[in-house]
C-alpha cells in the first residue's frame, strides 16, 4: 500500500508560494493531487493571518480540499505521551500525534522538531530525505 502523508504548515505555505525546490514541488504536487491531509492545528495556522483577498482565497481553497484531522481522543492521548517524553511545542506535538495515530508520513521542513519521536516517519521536501 502506498504511504499517505500529513502536510505540516510550513510545507503547505512553501508549496502554495512556489518556494520548494523542484523535487519538493513535484513531490507535494503528487500528494496534493490525491487529496492532502492536514491537522486541525495546520488549518488554524494556515488561516489565522489576514492577507490580501487573492492569497486568502488560495489558502481557503487548499484547506477546503484537504482532509482535516481533528483532535480525536486517541490524538489527545498520544499528544500527552509525546509531551511527557520530550520537550516539544504543543502544536508540533499535536501534529506528530496526528501522523502517528493516523499512520501518516509527516511532511515537514522542521525535521529537528520531530526527529526524536519514536516511530514517526518524516519527509523533508526541501532535502528529499525520508527518515523513520
Amino acid at each position: 500500500m502506498e504511504p499517505q502523508y500529513l502536510l505540516d504548515t510550513d510545507v503547505v505555505i512553501g508549496y502554495l508560494a512556489g518556494r520548494l525546490p523542484d523535487f519538493g514541488m513535484k513531490t507535494i504536487s503528487g500528494i496534493v493531487d490525491r487529496i492532502p491531509n492536514i491537522s486541525v492545528i495546520s488549518q488554524i495556522e494556515i488561516l489565522r493571518f489576514n492577507d490580501i483577498p487573492e492569497n486568502e482565497a488560495i489558502l481557503n481553497n487548499f484547506v477546503a480540499k484537504s482532509v482535516i484531522h481533528p483532535l480525536s481522543p486517541d490524538i489527545v492521548q498520544r499528544t500527552i505521551a509525546i509531551c511527557k517524553q520530550r520537550k516539544i511545542k504543543l502544536p508540533d506535538a499535536v501534529i506528530a500525534a496526528t501522523a502517528l495515530v493516523e499512520d501518516l508520513v509527516l511532511v515537514t521542513r522542521n525535521i529537528a522538531d520531530f526527529k526524536n519521536i519514536t516511530d514517526l516517519k518524516l519527509l523533508n521536501p526541501w532535502d528529499a530525505i525520508t527518515t523513520t
